[in-house]
């Protein structure tokens, strides 16, 4: 069975508590990326997410600076995988809580992200990823990223 480790993405970016809302952007903006986990401190312990939803919607929408941190803007209630975890799995949730991505974890420690991306280079995932991609878009109005 390959497993989310098998083929999630291990070089990520990510933010600590310390960061403000601005540095989180332009993270996003360097690396090209849709969200930033964010960390309690460089042992990366998971503590949020931050998307560009969020920065939007909590951020700029609100009227609240850029130098406000990072944890007032950020998704607190996760979904998380573990590394060990089936693929079938990353794409069950995926579809279950219509999101595209899903930070993986070796305990409390951040190891990687699975997207939807890398489900679809999956080749014995292809039919399965579509189908979530296809249910996750038809109701993309009213999720948001990594929300339970």
């Amino acid at each position: 069975m390959t497993s989310v480790k098998d083929i999630m993405t291990k070089d990520i970016l990510y933010c600590t508590v310390l960061d403000n809302v601005y540095e989180a952007a332009v993270k996003m903006k360097d690396g090209d990326v849709g969200a930033i986990p964010v960390v309690l401190d460089d042992h990366r312990e998971l503590v949020g997410i931050v998307t560009d939803r969020d920065l939007v919607l909590r951020g700029i929408a609100a009227k609240k600076p850029n130098s406000q941190k990072v944890t007032n803007v950020m998704t607190t209630e996760l979904v998380t995988l573990n590394e060990d975890d089936s693929i079938e799995k990353a794409i069950d949730l995926m579809g279950d809580f219509q999101i595209r991505r899903i930070p993986v974890m070796n305990g409390k420690t951040l190891t990687g992200i699975i997207t939807l991306g890398d489900v679809s280079t999956y080749e014995k995932s292809n039919e399965q990823a579509g189908d979530a991609l296809t249910f996750i878009s038809e109701n993309e109005e009213r999720s948001g990223d990594f929300l339970h």
